[in-house]
């Protein structure tokens, strides 16, 4: 599966919803809205405007953070951070991701009812500099301890993502690969081939 994690600061070209709708009908199944620094009344408008874009494809909605803009629009789904969903413990009537960064948060966070978990970084990137990447190897060692599905993030492009599925995770996100692409559309087919193959 292909997860979008959106920015709207990394677009070179067109809106958000545009890249996101592209995204979407080049095969992408979920769109993460990650606009952190948007409160409720300026993030709704923007969830709306992509559940309506997205709705003729088979592309879901898993809002970032803000559970009631999640609610408001009916989103398939929430995705929060692990310390979040450790101490919030949030009720969501659907999907509930995670992001970790350890083996052990991967394991708690499956105990305690997630959905998937976003595991990073898998590689380098700009998106978080000076941050070591964790490799292909902490993928094959989530999936060993853990069953619900592992979504790899971080410097994933389309180069080595078939690398990453072939270390056994469920999914790919990725950020600037879609966000700063001048075609996002044909980014999101290119990396629909790699799953396939």
């Amino acid at each position: 599966m292909i997860y979008v994690i959106t920015n709207r600061k990394l677009i070179t070209k067109g809106r958000l919803s545009e890249v996101a709708e592209a995204a979407a009908k080049g095969g992408a199944e979920v769109i993460i809205l990650r606009e952190k620094d948007l409160g409720f009344y300026q993030l709704l408008p923007i969830a709306l405007d992509i559940k309506e874009r997205i709705k003729s494809t088979k592309c879901k909605l898993i809002i970032n953070s803000n559970i009631e803009v999640a609610r408001e629009v009916k989103a398939h789904g929430i995705h929060c951070s692990y310390d979040y969903f450790i101490t919030e413990a949030p009720k969501f009537p659907g999907e509930i991701g995670v992001s970790i960064h350890s083996i052990e948060e991967a394991t708690k966070a499956e105990k305690m009812g997630a959905s998937y978990i976003l595991a990073s970084p898998i590689f380098e990137t700009q998106c978080k500099p000076g941050v070591e990447p964790k490799g292909i190897a902490f993928i094959k060692a989530i999936k060993k301890v853990v069953k619900i599905p592992v979504i790899a993030l971080g410097g994933i492009n389309l180069e080595n993502g078939k690398e990453v599925m072939e270390a056994g995770a469920h999914g790919l996100a990725v950020m600037s690969a879609i966000m700063a692409a001048k075609e996002p559309n044909e980014v999101a087919c290119r990396f629909k081939e790699i799953l396939r193959s």
